[in-house]
């Protein structure tokens, strides 16, 4: 079923911007969809989001994952679009085949033509977010609906079937995953053994290269997750998709760069550090840093 998006309700007065996070939830609040709606917040955004799975995580490690049932997923999805909707999409984890199949059956149903696909596939603690049998589901059903997909070297080996050892075979895995269907696809340089960070970029027809640089912490937990997030976000603000990948490189290194340790592994980059309002920093500096400690 097609669903016609002019039949959402909204204020012509005042179009305040939207974005959609389809994704797992993370109580360590690092990454998942907190990461997302924290991002979507620092970028003007309304944010919604869609749980796909429960996880019990902190800065080091996965201990309990539960999926949402996949009618829970399609209600969620179409409570929201039918009522608020979304400027941008983006997804996260989905660990199961059968919660792709429902996810990319309502992104197609709503029209959504501007989404990101974050391939989530493995924690930075090293636990599996994605089943090795659901790879082929995501490839074959959500990827062809992908403005952007933002996979990280090894994603993008897993996605391509190829080994990246350097920039030949990287092009080459990038040619192959823009086969499967996305317009555009960005593979993160975060895992690459360089003294910068370099993000390719294939647009279908040429390459591009966006680097940044590598920022020395250990503050890394949901880097993926804000990165795409923040693409989505400036996908949902109108900006070209060039330009909100771009811009999004650049809110991820400030975001690294003010990055604080919360916790006693990865903790995660600061989502506020552009607003001073919101920024935890400000916080604890006004109370002496002396609560929760």
């Amino acid at each position: 079923m097609t669903i016609d998006q002019t039949a959402v309700q909204t204020d012509s007065a005042v179009r305040v911007p939207r974005a959609m996070t389809i994704a797992g939830s993370d109580s360590g609040a690092g990454a998942g969809i907190q990461a997302d709606l924290k991002t979507f917040a620092a970028h003007g955004i309304y944010g919604t989001s869609v749980l796909t799975a429960v996880t019990a995580q902190n800065t080091t490690s996965v201990l309990a994952i539960a999926e949402v049932p996949e009618e829970v997923i399609v209600h969620q999805i179409d409570g929201v679009m039918e009522d608020i909707g979304a400027d941008a999409i983006k997804t996260g984890m989905l660990s199961a085949a059968s919660i792709i199949e429902v996810v990319a059956d309502r992104i197609e149903a709503w029209g959504i033509t501007n989404l990101v696909v974050d391939p989530v596939m493995v924690a930075k603690s090293g636990d599996a977010l994605l089943q090795p049998s659901a790879v082929r589901t995501l490839v074959k059903l959500l990827l062809p609906l992908a403005l952007v997909v933002t996979p990280n070297i090894p994603e993008a080996e897993v996605l391509s079937g190829k080994r990246i050892v350097d920039q030949s075979s990287e092009e080459e895995a990038a040619r192959f995953i823009g086969g499967l269907g996305p317009r555009f696809v960005v593979i993160k340089g975060g895992h690459r053994d360089s003294d910068d960070a370099t993000d390719l970029i294939y647009d279908g027809q040429s390459f591009e290269r966006i680097s940044g640089p590598r920022i020395g912490t250990v503050n890394t937990h949901g880097t993926g997750c804000t990165y795409s997030a923040a693409i989505t976000a400036n996908l949902a603000l109108r900006l070209e998709p060039l330009a909100a990948i771009a811009r999004a490189k650049e809110y991820l290194s400030g975001a690294l760069r003010e990055s604080f340790p919360i916790g006693a592994g990865h903790s995660p980059v600061n989502h506020f550090y552009a607003v001073p309002q919101v920024d935890p920093r400000a916080a604890a500096v006004g109370s002496g840093g002396s609560h929760g400690s």
